[in-house]
């Protein structure tokens, strides 16, 4: 059930015009200039960019792996641990983050994970 480090990298490498930023002790991810996540190796956990209404349902659902960060611009941003979360569903949050931050004609070119 737990989802890999090798396994986050392969979903965000199969989204359209990533960019990856390093911070002091995490990695960021961007499309076109807008964030949609971040990567914490030392705790192993996920940012993402997520609705309002995603983030409340993930984090009253399953507090044990979702965590509410921050919210902003109408955006709930959600902290997954990687540990409680298989990699089909992490793939689905991962994409929904990117695509929330993508313009759409690269949404469009860009496949849920789940059609490939």
């Amino acid at each position: 059930m737990p989802t890999t480090t090798d396994e986050f990298d392969t979903m965000i490498a199969s989204l359209g015009d990533v960019d990856r930023g390093r911070g002091g002790d995490y990695t960021s991810f961007g499309v076109r200039g807008k964030r949609f996540g971040y990567y914490w190796p030392r705790t192993r956990t996920v940012g993402l960019k997520q609705t309002l209404s995603e983030q409340q349902a993930l984090v009253s659902e399953r507090p044990d792996v979702f965590e509410e960060q921050f919210t902003s611009g109408g955006f709930g941003w959600v902290v997954v641990h990687l540990a409680g979360i298989d990699p089909d569903e992490l793939a689905e949050l991962v994409y929904e983050a990117w695509r929330l931050s993508a313009p759409e004609e690269l949404v469009a070119a860009t496949p849920p994970p789940w059609e490939h």
